[in-house]
């Protein structure tokens, strides 16, 4: 008998169990008695009974399934409504509705890095952005992670256009961009004498950088009653600035939308591959994250308790000698001594009846193992304290 060509693929699953870093799927039931402090449902929206009435209004309206791309015909008067709430609600001129955060993160950087730009990525980026820049037709730098002056000596080389990508709240440690530094390092490299290139061809009035931000963790978290980090930043509708959101977290639905300039969204409609050639949003979802954004809006206090809850977790398991990053949003991440310890630190978590995040390599840009714990709105003081204790008692 021949050999098998994907001989390969054995070895790498035994190197992964070596490591202890095999995963495997885990079907959760309707109805569980878990406390989840490991999905996205920032806001505790996505059973939400207006939430899940409009998934079920809207399929009953427009059917199951989008039918097709947007461009054919996967674009519904719902998705449009989306659209233009998004935007208002965040802050920016336009918007454009995707099947998923990934496909918008894909769609944002390679439709704006055309073959001679530069694209500047900090090295704590979600995979998505990740996988945008290695798509992209330019030519990308991975800078530090969080750090502006390695923006600028990036931006320096530059000698066409430029962008620079940023998840806003990264998604291992929960920790933020320093937005407001990053935008003025992306001003600056449009200021004449300010980059090396100016200075060589005494060029003058030459743009900046723009900022493609991924608010994936800000957007119902951070900001005015959850309008996003780039609006808390005071960069919502800026010409330069384009926002990135999942519809999958604090909406409690799925998909992602590209927010930004309406000149640049028309851009994306005839340049991004994945809205060009990828089947519309369902229904259903469009429809479950426009009744969440619309209870966002009529309730802007669950942005705080989200926060809140989150601060409470850090400082409740950093007092029993944790250790822990501070949040800057909804994701408290618990460092490990090794992937295995940590995988067994959340197995004893789910056997006593809290489902936690494990996050290990290769997930994880630094190395370091860690359970990820999101914090939720609806999460009673007595859920916090129970939750605080499986980790603890797990931990020892």
């Amino acid at each position: 008998m021949a050999r098998s060509p994907f001989e390969w693929i054995d070895e790498q699953a035994r190197a992964r169990s070596r490591a202890g870093l095999v995963r495997t799927l885990r079907p959760r039931p309707a109805d569980s008695e878990l406390l989840d402090l490991a999905g996205n449902d920032y806001l505790g929206l996505a059973r939400h009974p207006e939430v899940t009435e409009g998934a079920a209004r809207a399929a009953r309206t427009w059917g199951g399934g989008a039918t097709g791309s947007r461009l054919v015909s996967g674009s519904t008067e719902l998705h449009a409504e989306l659209e233009r709430e998004l935007a208002e609600f965040c802050g920016f001129e336009s918007a454009l509705v995707f099947s998923s955060g990934y496909a918008a993160n894909l769609a944002a950087v390679t439709a704006l890095a055309p073959h001679g730009s530069l694209i500047v990525s900090d090295a704590g980026n979600h995979a998505s952005l990740i996988d945008g820049c290695r798509l992209a037709r330019g030519t990308t730098q991975v800078v530090a992670h969080a750090d502006p002056d390695a923006v600028r000596k990036a931006l320096d080389t530059r000698t066409g256009p430029a962008i620079v990508v940023s998840d806003t709240v990264f998604s291992v440690d929960g920790d933020a961009a320093p937005l407001t530094a990053l935008a003025a390092a992306c001003r600056e490299a449009g200021e004449p004498g300010e980059s090396g290139a100016s200075r060589k061809s005494g060029e003058s009035g030459r743009p900046g950088a723009a900022l493609v931000l991924d608010d994936a963790h800000g957007l119902g978290v951070i900001g005015d009653g959850g309008r996003g980090a780039a609006w808390a930043a005071g960069l919502a509708g800026a010409p330069d600035v384009v926002a990135t959101v999942t519809l999958s977290k604090s909406l409690g639905s799925q998909g992602g939308a590209v927010l930004g300039p309406a000149h640049v969204i028309d851009h994306l409609v005839n340049a991004a591959r994945t809205f060009i050639f990828d089947t519309g949003l369902a229904p259903a979802a469009a429809g479950a994250a426009l009744a969440a954004l619309r209870l966002l809006r009529e309730e802007p206090e669950r942005a705080a308790r989200a926060r809140a809850v989150a601060i409470s977790l850090y400082e409740r398991l950093t007092a029993e000698g944790l250790e822990a990053v501070r949040p800057d949003a909804a994701v408290v991440s618990v460092r490990a001594p090794s992937p295995e310890q940590a995988l067994r630190w959340a197995a004893e978590c789910r056997a006593a009846g809290l489902a936690v995040g494990c996050f290990r390599p290769p997930s994880v840009p630094d190395g370091i193992s860690r359970l990820r714990l999101t914090a939720r709105a609806d999460l009673t003081e007595g859920q916090l304290d129970r939750a605080v204790g499986v980790i603890i008692e797990a931990r020892r």
